[in-house]
């Protein structure tokens, strides 16, 4: 049984033959398209929310490392008190106090997946002349809160990672 199927022309009993969809068809399949995406949008920008805490929290670890890492291995100078000290570039040659290439070059810059990161509160002894920082505090905070993060993230050279729910830099709250 071979039949042809083509636009407007009558099959051999005078009927019109079917080709591809209707228009009322398609309006459904495209009104069901839209109402799944409006279902989904805000699903998306709550989980790209929830990564972009998981990465600060990720990065002040990596911070945290960096600094006990920066701690042993210039012991005259005690820990960073900026990022661009534990940051640096391999090409630029060998690492030093001033660019110990410890943490990568995105996170040294300050900014990384909508969060700004700072070092300050750094706490120094003055040893033969040499000051040595015996203490820090390195903040994360959302760049825009309630889009790019709703938390601020905090730590010291104790280790423990405390939390702002408000997204400014007053973390009382211990990470759970």
């Amino acid at each position: 049984m071979n039949r042809k199927f083509s636009i407007g022309r009558r099959g051999t009993q005078g009927s019109l033959t079917p080709n591809g969809f209707t228009l009322m068809e398609l309006l459904i399949v495209m009104a069901i398209i839209a109402i799944l995406m409006l279902i989904a949008i805000p699903t998306v920008g709550s989980l790209k929310k929830r990564a972009d805490d998981l990465s600060a929290i990720k990065s002040v670890q990596a911070i945290q490392q960096a600094e006990m890492q920066y701690e042993s291995t210039y012991p005259a100078n005690g820990y960073a008190c900026t990022l661009t000290a534990l940051g640096g570039d391999p090409s630029a040659g060998a690492p030093s106090p001033a660019a110990a290439q410890l943490i990568q070059p995105d996170l040294s810059s300050g900014f990384k997946q909508g969060y700004i990161f700072t070092i300050s509160n750094c706490t120094k002894v003055t040893v033969n002349s040499t000051d040595r920082y015996t203490g820090y505090t390195v903040t994360a905070v959302p760049q825009t809160v309630g889009k790019t993060g709703d938390r601020a993230f905090c730590s010291d050279q104790f280790g423990t990672i405390k939390v702002d729910p408000a997204g400014g830099a007053n973390c009382t709250q211990i990470l759970q």
